[in-house]
């Protein structure tokens, strides 16, 4: 059985008009399919309302007790069941959670070493449960997954949307065919950042090799990268990285974004 799981950028959460239109190309997506968010500007609104100062270091956000409930209530509340409720509008089946429901991701508090990020949390081999996951795939649920987890210890934590996404395609692709896709505002992967039409269109280790020496591809493109390889040594069947508008053409059977794969 295919499986896609789909991790949505926060850019897209925050634009009603561009949510709605990949919601609905999600919803016709075949087969099975997991959904995975972040959180968008709403948390960070939320934060200055309550007079919250957002706590960063090197440019990281540190998640202290007050953010970590300002996020809990906007990534697991109103954000994850706003995209549910749009979901089933489109007579899909969707079911909100985070990764404390049903014991389905765990993490692990982030260490403290020269920084304390407070309650961020981060993501093993073991955190996640898939046998319970495919027990709601396979009862015709379609699981929306926001940034929350818990450490089993009665702890809510902070976590990476793009490594919930990674995780749980890595775990899943032990029991089906899964596709990796993360949508965003851009086509995908490009030779100039500023250029739309420098997209490229396929990329295999040895290819991600040669862009790194040419510095082609660099910054904030490279851990998303080399989780998206570290995924498909995993067992992921591919990767691929696009624009939200154009999830849909999976749909007919055409390509878009940047496909990530091992070239075999």
């Amino acid at each position: 059985m295919k499986l896609n799981v789909v991790k949505i950028g926060g850019n897209i959460i925050d634009n009603s008009e561009n949510l709605h239109r990949f919601l609905t190309d999600f919803a016709g997506l075949d087969g099975y399919k997991v959904l995975v968010h972040g959180g968008g500007k709403a948390a960070t609104q939320l934060s200055a309302t309550l007079s919250i100062e957002a706590q960063l270091v090197d440019g990281r956000r540190v998640t202290d007790i007050e953010t970590l409930r300002v996020v809990t209530m906007v990534y697991a509340g109103l954000i994850n069941k706003n995209i549910v409720a749009a979901l089933q509008a489109t007579s899909c089946n969707a079911i909100g959670l985070t990764g404390a429901d049903g014991n389905f991701i765990r993490a692990k508090k982030r260490p403290v070493k020269t920084i304390d990020y407070g309650f961020v949390g981060d993501i093993d081999e073991n955190s996640i449960n898939p046998q319970n996951i495919a027990k709601l795939l396979d009862g015709g649920f379609v699981p929306v997954f926001s940034a929350i987890t818990h450490d089993g210890t009665g702890q809510l934590l902070n976590t990476n949307a793009d490594t919930i996404a990674s995780a749980l395609a890595v775990a899943l692709a032990k029991l089906y065919d899964t596709t990796l896709i993360y949508c965003f505002e851009k086509k995908g992967v490009l030779k100039d950042i500023n250029d739309e039409a420098s997209l490229i269109a396929d990329i295999d280790p040895i290819t991600y090799e040669e862009l790194k020496k040419q510095n082609i591809i660099a910054g904030g493109m490279l851990p998303k990268l080399d989780n998206a390889f570290s995924a498909i040594a995993s067992g992921v069947t591919a990767v691929i990285i696009g624009h939200a508008d154009e999830l849909g053409h999976i749909k007919h059977n055409k390509t878009f974004g940047t496909r990530l794969s091992t070239g075999i």
